[in-house]
This record gives C-alpha cells, structure tokens and sequence, in this order.
C-alpha cells in the first residue's frame, strides 16, 4: 500500500470531517425581503488502492454549487445548480459506457445538474417545504445527504416540520431520490413512494425519538423497506467530566414489492467523553441479518459517515456486519492554523452471523482553516480478512463556502 509510510508523519488527526462554516450574510434588497447568494467550492484529490483491481485510481475533480435564496415574510425561493468536472480522470466514475475501468471506484462523475429548486414557508416553529431539497435527519444514519461526495444526494419532496414546547415533529413524503450518480447514470434516480417520519421529545438532559421510515422503490426492489425505531441520548455530568451516551434500536422489514421477506434488527450504542482537551468516543454498531437471506439496509443514508471511510460496507453485507469502534480527537489553538482538529479511529468488523471475521480498519483526518478555506487531509486502510480486499484511500481537500 503505496501511502502508509506518508500518512505516518502526518498522525494523530481527526474522527470526524470538520464542517466548512459559511460566510457572508442575506442582503436586504427591500423592506423585508432579503437575498443570500450560495456559492459552495470544493477542489479535492482522492486516490484508492485496491488489491482487487489492476490499477490505482487517481481524481482530482472540482465541485461548484452556486444559486440563491430570496426570503419575504417567512416565504422563501431558493434555486441552486451542482457541477462536478474531473480535473484527473485516472479513476471509475460508476458511469456505464466510459470502457472498462482499471481503475477503483471514485463515485465523482463529472456532471451538471439541478441539485435544489424548492418553495418554503416557515413561521414561529413550523415550516413547510416543496420541492427537490436537502433532507438530513437526526445523524443521517438512516436519511441524508451523502455530504462527502462532490454531487449531493437530495429529494423531490414535500417536508412539513413543528416544533411545540419539548416536542419535535418530521414528516416527509418524496416520490423521488436523486443520487451522487449523476445526470449520465441509470440510477440518477430511484422513483418511489418514500414516507420518512420523525417525531422527538427533550426530556432535559434525555432525548427521546421515535421514527419510521416506509421506502416503496419502483425499480430498486430488493431496497424496499420499513424500518421502525427509537433513539435515545443524554449528556451526564460526572465530576470534572460529562458523559455522552446514546442508543438506537431499530427493525426493518421487506415492503412494497420486496420479492424477500425478512426481517433483521438494528442496534447502536454509544459512549463519549471529554479530558484534558480530548474527545474519546467507543461504540458498537450491529446491521443484522435475518439467517443470511437479507440483511438491514440504509439506502438513503449518508453512508460513508459510518462504518469506515474506505466505503467496504455501503451495501450490509448478507450475513450482516458488527462493528466495534473507538475513535480520539484533539482541537487545537494555533494561531497559524486556526480551527485544527486532528483525531484518528479504528474499527473491527464482523458478521453478524457465521462468525466471519470481516477485518479492520485505521481512519485518520487532520483539518484546519486559512482565511475563509477549510482544508483538510484525510486517510483511510481497511485490512481485509473474511470481506472484500484491503483497500487505502487519500484525500486533500480545500473547501470556499459563501
């Protein structure tokens, strides 16, 4: 693996990817309606090494979002266009007819699209809206937006929220997902019936929430689903300490015209802390399996988040997949380099069924700011055993939100 001994100089970095603040505030245009331009930049170089395929893969691609948003009397616009152009191509972007690949996946296709066009209405603590949009719930375990990749995952949707006193409610109905894969992809999209519901309470310091979420695809058969769960998560004091604490259990089922019938569980818990200016985070996280004939699916989730940044286990495996995790972070305050994290995790891998032992996985990322850029290295080697080959991704990144 031709990037282990670079990324050794490098460590300790980060557990999480550190979120790119925007700048710039709406501008007044007239006597109570405002204007905010949205201009999202992003140059990144990935490369993967795959003891599967025959060669690296090596992208750089460049992402630009731009649109904007006007807003009058709790009413709102917002349109915004999405273009990814590759930059160095010496990668799979997933598009059929590109020849045969060499080369990893790299899910970056260059592409040109309409990534959010929606209508929105939104008074004290209620909102509704219309249109293709942005949907990220909870920790988008199960809902997101696929945020690391260059073209955004979002849905043609109607979402209606409230919020009265300690409760908090979600409901979403979308007939149609738009993936990462672009306008030159036979899965730009998955039409469907999606019924995404969230409902909450803040019962100082626990928070309580239920949710389900109804995913009747036309086409993607065997994702078609209902999932049923609840999450739970507190802030504990404990001297000079606090703890962080959450779990989630959740079943899924087949639904619509899901050809298996199955049944298998989620389950996820969680403890944090902080000491002396670290965070440590340890965890376990189990997608069951329902006898090896299916296993728990997210289809919509904001997949590379969990489970390892090398993406191994996009799609839960069919004797489904436990992983043991555990993660430390650091924030540091260097005038040279403002708003440095560094931090590194580790995960074991199992299945859930058949005593496979999947393998490991090392993920390390170091971030800072200069001026309004937010630049960020990142580095991921998962060690095969019973599951898919080893793999070890790279990334540098830079980021201009405004």
């Amino acid at each position: 693996m031709r990037y282990r001994l670079l990324f050794c100089a490098v460590l300790p970095t980060i557990a999480a990817t550190p979120a790119i603040a925007k700048t710039g505030d709406p501008v007044e245009v007239a006597d109570g309606v405002t204007i905010d331009p949205i201009i999202d930049l992003r140059l990144r170089y990935e490369s993967v090494d795959q003891d599967s395929a025959a060669d690296s893969a090596d992208a750089l691609t460049a992402r630009l979002r731009a649109g904007f948003e006007v807003a009058a009397d709790g009413f709102s616009f917002l349109a915004e266009g999405e273009g990814t152009l590759g930059l160095i191509n010496d990668y799979n972007d997933t598009i059929p007819g590109n020849g045969v690949e060499p080369f990893p996946v790299v899910a970056d296709p260059e592409n040109i699209e309409l990534n959010r066009l929606q209508i929105g209405y939104k008074k004290g603590g209620y909102s509704l809206t219309v249109g293709r949009q942005r949907i990220i719930l909870d920790n988008a375990r199960f809902v997101g937006n696929v945020g690391w990749r260059q073209n955004e995952q979002t849905f043609d949707a109607v979402r209606g929220q409230a919020k009265i006193g300690p409760v908090s409610l979600d409901a979403t109905y979308s007939n149609s997902q738009r993936t990462i894969f672009g306008v030159d992809s036979p899965n730009e999209h998955f039409d469907g019936d999606l019924v995404l519901l969230n409902a909450g309470v803040d019962l100082t310091p626990v928070k309580v929430k239920g949710f389900s979420y109804l995913i009747d695809y036309d086409t993607r058969l065997a994702f078609s689903s209902q999932t049923y769960g609840v999450l739970a998560s507190a802030s504990v004091p404990l001297g000079a300490v606090k703890l962080d604490l959450s779990a989630t259990y959740a079943n899924q089922s087949d639904y619509g015209d899901n050809p298996t019938n199955y049944s298998a569980d989620y389950i996820n818990v969680e403890l944090g802390t902080g000491l002396a200016g670290f965070s440590l985070k340890a965890g376990y996280e189990e997608l069951g399996s329902d006898g090896g004939v299916a296993s728990f699916q997210t289809p919509v989730a904001t997949l590379h988040a969990f489970n390892g940044w090398a993406d191994i286990f996009l799609t839960t495996p069919a004797g489904g997949l436990r992983d043991y995790y555990v993660s430390l972070g650091k924030g540091f305050k260097l005038p040279a380099l403002p708003g440095l994290k560094a931090g590194v995790t580790y995960h074991k891998f199992e299945s859930d069924i058949g005593g496979l032992d999947y393998g490991t996985e090392w993920d390390a990322s170091l971030g800072f700011t200069v001026g309004p850029v937010g630049l960020l290295v990142k580095y991921a080697n998962y060690d095969a055993e019973d599951f898919s080959t080893d793999t070890e991704k790279f990334w540098l990144q830079a980021e201009y939100k405004f």
